[in-house]
């Protein structure tokens, strides 16, 4: 939802990159707990991130533990938001599932495809620092 960082002055397509890990692209849980929805029923309402998904971001890395072993259904969030990124036309879109990590194991194996794509994506005149 670009108005979101817009109320700062900021253009969200001006960034030079996003990086969720493990990022929940449906309704959040704690929406799906207060109000008594069970944690196997997939919502996606107006504050979930598919809810917004379009053309022309900036490149993305979506990072989610492996999907045996992570949060319910987490991976096949970020697998739905990759594909529906890829149908919006977006190129630089890359999901990585960290193979026999669950949700608190999987940010230190993340740091090197992190690493990868920030030294790929930051903005020339940054380069070297």
């Amino acid at each position: 939802d670009k108005s979101y960082l817009a109320n700062y002055g900021i253009d969200s397509d001006k960034r030079a990159g996003a990086i969720p890990l493990s990022a929940q692209t449906i309704t959040h849980f704690t929406i799906r707990d207060e109000s008594k929805i069970d944690i196997k029923t997939p919502v996606v309402d107006k504050f979930a991130p598919l809810n917004h998904v379009r053309g022309g971001i900036p490149p993305i890395l979506l990072v989610t533990g492996d999907r045996e072993f992570e949060m319910v259904g987490r991976y096949e969030e970020n697998a739905y938001l990759f594909r529906m990124l890829k149908i919006h036309g977006n190129k630089d879109c890359t999901l990585y599932e960290l193979q026999g990590h669950d949700h608190g194991s999987m940010v230190q194996p993340a740091m090197k495809p992190l690493k990868d794509f920030i030294a790929r994506v930051r903005p020339a005149e940054q380069q070297g620092k």
